[in-house]
């Protein structure tokens, strides 16, 4: 079935997004089941790969083909977390009819069969590892290997009350790729960025819970917003601190020291970002949580170009 107005749009979409007014009426449910007319969580995959390949260039030094590492994860960024929405998707079609937010999302609203979600997925997948077989071996394989987490993450909140802990393990992944696909093998700073950006992950992820506190806790599913409850605070400044500490680790390992210096002024800022969202947040608040999440977008953009600059120094 296809979508041939606006009356099929998702509730949570960015307003006048260029799925609902521009892509082709036969496109647009799946555009919106690879959350194509939610750019947020594009970016949030990509940032950390950008971040990895920003540090490996400081560390390493430019190469030309550097160049097609981080476009190569812009498109690969875009096609996964496309792939990696529809599988979401496909998993939690019975507990997406039962939420307000997400019961207009193309599987449980009728706009998307089953079979299309499967097929469009494939799609998507098979795309991906043509641009990831661009790059080294190492990094091939990594790239198969986020396959694991991104397979597991729709379960976890069913058996976990961290199931944000799942979705940090599958978007920080780029982390290692990119770091992988410049140097030709992991390393310990690529292994920091990766653990800062998890614990990003549960910091704003547990914000954007707090939407659906309500909806999860009568059906059941799990959640760190649920664990937390009215108390979310002492959780979200120990995630901050975390991924301060942790990225400015990353950066200080391969840096010189005035480089490190530079780049440890970017992790600063970043977790200033993060205070002023805490700063900001009421819990209540369902339409502030998804402000604030959207912030991070800003967030995860400050360290790049302090890394770019440790990168000339």
């Amino acid at each position: 079935m296809t979508d041939t107005s606006d009356q099929g749009q998702v509730a949570d979409a960015v307003k006048g997004n260029w799925v609902d007014t521009l892509a082709p009426a036969a496109a647009r449910p799946y555009l919106r089941l690879s959350r194509a007319d939610r750019p947020i969580g594009t970016w949030l995959l990509l940032l950390p790969c950008w971040w990895g390949l920003m540090l490996a260039i400081a560390a390493e030094g430019f190469r030309p083909f550097d160049l097609w590492i981080g476009l190569g994860c812009a498109i690969g960024a875009f096609l996964m977390r496309g792939a990696g929405c529809t599988w979401n998707d496909i998993t939690d079609r019975d507990i997406d009819g039962r939420v307000a937010r997400t019961r207009s999302r193309p599987i449980p609203s009728g706009q998307v069969t089953i079979r299309g979600a499967m097929i469009w997925m494939g799609v998507q997948v098979g795309l991906s590892a043509l641009i990831l077989f661009t790059f080294n071996w190492a990094a091939v394989g990594l790239g198969v290997l986020a396959l694991l987490p991104v397979a597991v993450y729709p379960f976890a909140k069913r058996f976990t009350w961290w199931p944000q802990v799942f979705l940090g393990l599958a978007f920080n992944w780029g982390a290692l790729l990119a770091w992988t696909a410049q140097t030709g093998s992991l390393g310990w700073p690529a292994v920091f960025l990766y653990l800062g950006g998890i614990a990003w992950t549960l910091f704003y992820d547990t914000i954007y819970a707090y939407q659906d506190v309500e909806d999860d806790a009568l059906i059941g599913v799990k959640s760190t917003a649920r664990r937390f409850g009215e108390r979310p605070m002492p959780w979200l400044r120990g995630f901050t601190a975390a991924t301060v500490i942790l990225l400015a680790v990353a950066a200080a390992l391969p840096l010189s020291a005035s480089g490190a210096l530079v780049a440890l002024v970017g992790m600063w800022l970043m977790g200033w970002h993060m205070c002023w969202q805490m700063a900001r947040l009421d819990i209540a608040d369902a339409g502030l949580c998804l402000r604030l999440f959207r912030s991070n977008r800003t967030t995860g953009l400050i360290p790049l170009p302090f890394f770019a600059v440790a990168a000339l120094l």
